[in-house]
């Protein structure tokens, strides 16, 4: 099989990756490393809290908190970074392509035929530490990793379908553990391998109660420490963590910091102060309207630029009058000047159309000017042709309907009256309802939510990103997207082992969706990250995975003289 051949090449390559660790070299020229001191980060999701510490809730979040105590058997191999003469930025939301993947837990694994399986040999003398009244340290072994696949499987949480494509995973010795394949799945790496449901927790923390935060505990270079909800996540270095870093020719043992700070902080404001004044060494998401005046107040911070992997727009139930009339949702497409929102509200850092695929994700993304003119309607201005199908569709004077908007995005609390604005000049009225977090979350994940609803959904990589928002009954489907036929095409993508073959079949399944407009397609934003000259072996790196940033912050240290002498 053809595909088998394809998978055994990136195998033995990435197993050769592997056997080396994978681990990306220091610059010569660079000052060398001193272990020690903390570092303090406004993450991405600074403004979120921890959403849950068990790994069966199957919460998007959770690589984010746990992935610096909980490995996985993938990684981004961030020896590719740019910064180190690579080509990947290593900032997607969940996409590591195919020749960046590294093993982390695995040390190699191969393909074989008749059944379809996939054996995975693990490093050996991996270790969980010692967790009073937990478990007693002890080794990683292959039913720890038969154990995770199995206790996010059989949640109740689970997302329908995601493994449908395993016929059992198993341990065959120690170190060794095979997952025999029902069928192939072009995202088998990312399923189970490296992706947002992906990490190995040990038996013993399910049985003492995975939710506790106080009982986490796995083999990664961090432990969670402390957790103080709304305000910090707090992890300390794990002595006897497995994982060295190749310095001049040294092995130097990871992680580099003695303490990682994770801080929690809602205000705008304030988070920008924090890192102004140093009490923060990384901010990673700064909108472009501070970006000038922290330029100014603080010359010295380094800074990267990014196109964010969030999707935004305003989807529309498909299952709720008026918007089960596609003029409906092409009228209020219309009716929003997308140009004028980037020039004017984002000040040209943005990009009209960047949505439902990355313009980063090579070979699956087709830009605006490619597209049929149907889709290209969409992202002009015509209030009068909104007005045409509004009528056309039996709601000539318009209507008003409910929009829930999250308080824990700053950018849509400012932009969701600008769109109400567009919309009062064609005859509809927004009801804007802002929600914290957690309600907010949970009216999608329940089908509960609103006939309107603005958010932001990670692009995920190129299959996912169709797949969770336009599959029926999946948990990202805000707009309640339901088409028997789509379904079907998304199932053959997943089959199809040829990625060339795929790259078509999903900018086909893009187009499709693009002009049936489920949602009000909007801008989507430039994303800024900010560091102190300090914070050394980085360059706005933001993911090594599923919104996993562990392995980064592990390669981190922190320049203590340098620090004191900028008066920090």
């Amino acid at each position: 099989m053809s595909y088998l051949r394809a998978a055994s090449g990136l195998a033995a390559a990435s197993v050769a990756v592997a056997l080396s660790l994978a681990t990306p070299a220091f610059s010569q020229s660079e000052t060398p490393p001193k272990p020690g001191g903390t570092l303090e980060i406004g993450t991405v999701y600074v403004t979120l809290s921890a959403l849950s510490w068990d790994l069966a809730d199957w919460n998007w979040k959770q690589n984010h908190d746990t992935g610096q105590v909980y490995e996985q058997l993938f990684a981004a191999d961030l020896s590719k970074s740019k910064r180190l003469g690579g080509k990947h930025s290593f900032y997607a939301d969940a996409w590591i392509p195919s020749d960046a993947m590294r093993g982390e837990l695995a040390e190699k694994w191969e393909w074989k035929q008749n059944p379809l399986r996939l054996e995975i040999n693990l490093r050996k003398g991996v270790m969980f530490p010692d967790k009073p009244g937990v478990m007693a340290a002890r080794e990683l072994v292959a039913d720890d990793v038969v154990f995770s696949f199995n206790h996010r499987d059989k949640s109740p949480k689970k997302i329908a379908g995601y493994f449908d494509h395993i016929d059992k995973v198993e341990a065959t010795d120690k170190h060794t553990v095979l997952f025999t394949f029902k069928n192939y799945n072009a995202e088998w790496d990312y399923r189970f391998g490296w992706g947002y449901y992906s990490g190995i927790i040990p038996k013993e923390v399910a049985d003492a109660g995975a939710g506790n935060w106080k009982n986490v505990n796995g083999t990664g270079p961090f432990q969670l420490a402390e957790f103080v909800q709304g305000n910090s996540n707090t992890y300390v270095k794990n002595p006897n963590y497995w994982g060295t870093e190749k310095i001049n020719g040294v092995e130097t043992k990871l992680p580099l910091v003695d303490k990682v700070v994770y801080r929690t902080i809602k205000d705008e404001a304030t988070f920008l102060t924090a890192l102004r004044t140093g009490k923060l060494d990384i901010l990673e998401n700064i909108r472009w309207s501070a970006v000038d005046e922290l330029k100014k107040s603080a010359p010295q911070l380094q800074w990267s630029k990014w196109l964010s992997m969030s999707g935004q727009f305003l989807a529309m139930r498909v299952d709720t009058k008026p918007f089960d009339d596609i003029r409906v949702r092409r009228a209020l497409n219309l009716a929003v000047n997308k140009q004028e929102i980037v020039k004017e509200y984002y000040g040209g850092n943005a990009e009209l159309f960047a949505y439902p695929q990355h313009p980063d994700y090579l070979g699956y993304f087709e830009p605006l000017e490619a597209m049929p003119d149907s889709i290209k309607e969409l992202f002009t201005y015509n209030p009068e042709k909104a007005k045409k199908l509004l009528a056309e569709a039996g709601v000539p004077k318009g209507f008003t309907f409910k929009v829930q908007v999250c308080a824990c995005v700053p950018d849509h609390i400012d932009l969701i009256p600008l769109l109400a604005a567009y919309y009062e000049q064609v005859g509809v009225k927004l009801d804007i309802q802002t929600m914290e977090y957690g309600a907010f979350l949970s009216a999608m994940t329940t089908k509960t939510n609103a006939p309107g609803y603005l958010m932001n959904n990670g692009h995920t990589n190129p299959t996912t990103t169709i797949r969770k928002s336009f599959v029926r009954g999946q948990v990202w489907n805000p707009s309640q997207w339901s088409d028997p036929e789509y379904d079907k095409k998304m199932d053959a993508v997943y089959l199809e082992p040829d990625e060339t073959k795929r790259q078509a079949m999903l900018k086909e399944m893009t187009r499709e969706i693009l002009d049936k407009a489920p949602y009000v397609w909007l801008p989507t934003p430039y994303i800024f990250t900010a560091w102190w000259p300090w914070v050394k072996n980085y360059a706005g790196e933001l993911r090594a995975g599923a919104v996993r940033p562990g392995p980064i912050y592990a390669r981190i240290w922190i320049d203590q003289e340098l620090k004191k002498k900028m008066g920090r």
